[in-house]
C-alpha cells in the first residue's frame, strides 16, 4: 500500500513529512472495510451467476430462444467479469513495491475498464443475431423459455440484491451493478417474449426484445467505460476543480503563487495532489507545507500531497 502521507521539500531540500495520521489512518481503515465488504460480495454474485450460466445457455438453445441464448452469454461475461473484479480487489490489497510504487490499488479501474469493453462486444453480438432472427425467425418453445427464464429472474434478483449492499461509490461494483442488472432486464425480457409468443404465436417478439436490453446495456456500457478511462489516463476527479484548488491554497498564509499543479485520482476515490507552492521569504518551509496539506484536506478531501517549495524562480525547465 502507498504511503498516505507525500513528503514535501523545504527550501534546504530536506524532506517534511505534514499530514493528519489519525484521520488517513482512520480513512485507510474504513477503506480497507470497505474493499472486504466488496470483495465478498462480489465472490458471492460470482457463483451464482456462473452456476446459472449452463443452465440458461442449455434452455435457449433447446427452447430456441435468442433471448436466453443473449442473457447467458451476458451471464458467461458477467461471471467474468465478475470474477475479475473479484481478483482485482484480492490484487489491490498486494503491498507496494520498488517496482509498483502504489502497489495494485488501481487493478480494480482496470477491471473496470475491461468490463465496459465486454458489455460493447455483447450489444454488436446480441444485435448482429436478432438481425438474422428477425429476417429468418427460429422455432421457439415459449414453455420452456418461460420456466428457465423466470429461474434466471430469481438469480439475478439475488446477485443484484447482494452486490446492492455493497459499496456503490465504488467503480468497480458498479461496473458489477451494471452487468447484472442487465441481465436482470434480459431475463425479464425473455419472460415477456415467451408469454406473448405463448398467446400471439408471434416469435419476433423475441430477437426485438433481444435488441431493446442491449440499448440498455450500451448506455451502461458507455458510463463505465468513459469513466474507468477517465482514471486510467490520470484525468482530473469530476468532483474537485484543479483552477479552484489552487486559486485557494494562494489564501493560506506565507502562500505568494501556486503552480506546477497536477491532480489526479488512484482508483476513482482516493485523489493526488502534486504542485509547486512559491512562499513569501519570510515564511518557513515545513510550516507552509503543512498549512496547504491542512487546506487540501479540510477543504477539498485530498490526503494525499507532494508539494515542492519555492522563495525564488521555479527549478523545473517546464513551469509556466
Amino acid at each position: 500500500m502507498a504511503h498516505d502521507h507525500a513528503h514535501a521539500h523545504d527550501e534546504h531540500g530536506h524532506d517534511h513529512d505534514h499530514g493528519h495520521g489519525h484521520s488517513h489512518a482512520h480513512g485507510h481503515s474504513h477503506h480497507h472495510e470497505a474493499n472486504a465488504k466488496n470483495e465478498g460480495r462480489i465472490g458471492i454474485a460470482a457463483l451464482l451467476t456462473g452456476g446459472f450460466m449452463g443452465v440458461e445457455l442449455a434452455g435457449g438453445l433447446i427452447a430456441g430462444s435468442l433471448a436466453l441464448i443473449a442473457d447467458a452469454g451476458h451471464m458467461l461475461s458477467d461471471f467474468g467479469s465478475l470474477a475479475l473484479a473479484w481478483i482485482g480487489f484480492r490484487m489491490a490489497r498486494r503491498p507496494a513495491n520498488s517496482r509498483r510504487t502504489f502497489g495494485f490499488q488501481r487493478f480494480p479501474v482496470l477491471a473496470a475498464f475491461v468490463n465496459g469493453l465486454t458489455l460493447f462486444a455483447i450489444v454488436v453480438w446480441i444485435t448482429f443475431e436478432a438481425v438474422g432472427r428477425l429476417t429468418d425467425p427460429h422455432p421457439i418453445q415459449p414453455g420452456i423459455m418461460l420456466w428457465v427464464a423466470v429461474a434466471g429472474l430469481a438469480v439475478n434478483i439475488v446477485a443484484f440484491a447482494v452486490l446492492h449492499g455493497a459499496d456503490r461509490d465504488n467503480l468497480n461494483v458498479r461496473g458489477a451493478l451494471l452487468h447484472v442488472a442487465g441481465d436482470l432486464l434480459g431475463s425479464v425480457a425473455a419472460i415477456v417474449g415467451a408469454i406473448v409468443i405463448m398467446y400471439t404465436g408471434w416469435i419476433q417478439i423475441d430477437p426485438i426484445l433481444s435488441v431493446l436490453v442491449s440499448l440498455i446495456i450500451l448506455r451502461s456500457a458507455w458510463s463505465l467505460t468513459f469513466e474507468s478511462a477517465h482514471i486510467l489516463l490520470e484525468g482530473a476527479p469530476h468532483n474537485l476543480d484543479l483552477d479552484k484548488i489552487t486559486h485557494d491554497l494562494r489564501l493560506v498564509e506565507g502562500v505568494t503563487d501556486v503552480h506546477h499543479a497536477h491532480l489526479w485520482s488512484l482508483d476513482g476515490r482516493r485523489s493526488m495532489i502534486t504542485l509547486h507552492a512559491r512562499v513569501s521569504d519570510a515564511a518557513t518551509g515545513p510550516a507552509v507545507v503543512s498549512r496547504i496539506k491542512a487546506r487540501l484536506y479540510e477543504q477539498h478531501s485530498i490526503d494525499h500531497a507532494t508539494i515542492e517549495i519555492e522563495h525564488d524562480d521555479c527549478g523545473d525547465a517546464d513551469c509556466l
